[in-house]
């Protein structure tokens, strides 16, 4: 199918690339890929390059490190969940307890 659609092909390409990118933390390629994407003259990836490009600090510092919040929004979204369990069942003293026995 790729044969057939060089658009699908760039596309493929520019996905599993940017992909790499994201699993090796290699966002010192950042640069080269955005000017891929913008010179593919594919309009969804244009866009989502030139989105990139607006807050291109963060988005390399996200590529770069290691650190990420994932325990941290574990933590809220399973108190999340327990506050939407109870909802409109009782008040936040029995939120509380439950929040804490939980842990």
């Amino acid at each position: 199918m790729l044969d057939h659609c060089p658009e699908l092909e760039t596309t493929a390409c520019l996905v599993s690339s940017f992909a790499e990118m994201l699993t090796t933390l290699r966002g010192t390629r950042l640069p080269d890929w955005v000017n891929d994407a913008t010179d593919a003259n594919l309009p969804s990836i244009s866009s989502f390059a030139v989105g990139l490009h607006s807050d291109f600090d963060a988005v390399t510092a996200g590529l770069t490190t290691d650190w990420n919040s994932g325990p941290v929004e574990g933590a809220v979204n399973r108190i999340k969940m327990l506050k939407r369990q109870m909802f409109g069942r009782a008040g936040f003293g029995l939120l509380r307890k439950r929040v804490l026995l939980a842990t």
